[in-house]
């Protein structure tokens, strides 16, 4: 099978923000033909839409997957039932655990459920300087790398690097 690789946007603004990151990252290395190759830092961030709410723990998760870009979703959507999301929420609510297919392969996808690459990725400094932790891919529809769309990006809120991080766990009897 075909090897893909995906960026995924992580974050959480209820409860044990980190702990949620962290258990995000260890249910998708756990998805099957999925390998989690790298997290970025974790960034405090301010939230974006409703303001009254606590502060965002954001970052990016670099992961080569056999998955297609739609099943992706699905696997992503059963993890955030499973930490607590449910199914309807209002945009830009609190919650528990975010995951946002940001980039697959150099892949442009519209369907009824799913955008790639995410639609608001090149205005949201919370998606692009993790996102540029790991890597400096092409925006495949705007031809411009993370870092020439960071550049221009008009998003001027704060972001707080935290201390701790997510640790990648390996599978054990891996290949």
């Amino acid at each position: 099978m075909p090897m893909h690789k995906v960026f995924i946007g992580i974050g959480s603004n209820i409860g044990e923000r980190l702990h949620h990151l962290q258990e995000a990252v260890d249910r998708i290395a756990l998805l099957a033909g999925t390998e989690v190759r790298g997290v970025s830092a974790i960034y405090m961030t301010e939230p974006v839409g409703e303001s009254e709410q606590n502060r965002f723990f954001n970052g990016v998760v670099e992961l080569e997957t056999s998955l297609a870009p739609e099943e992706l979703r699905r696997q992503c959507k059963t993890i955030e039932q499973e930490l607590g999301r449910p199914d309807a929420y209002p945009r830009w609510s609190p919650r528990v655990i975010d995951l946002d297919i940001l980039l697959y392969d150099d892949l442009s996808l519209l369907t009824e459920t799913l955008t790639i690459p995410h639609p608001e990725l090149h205005c949201r400094n919370f998606v692009l300087i993790p996102l540029l932790d790991l890597a400096n891919p092409l925006h495949p529809a705007m031809h411009k790398t993370i870092l020439q769309l960071l550049s221009g990006c008009s998003d001027r809120s704060v972001l707080i690097k935290l201390k701790e991080g997510i640790r990648i766990k390996k599978r054990r009897n891996a290949r």
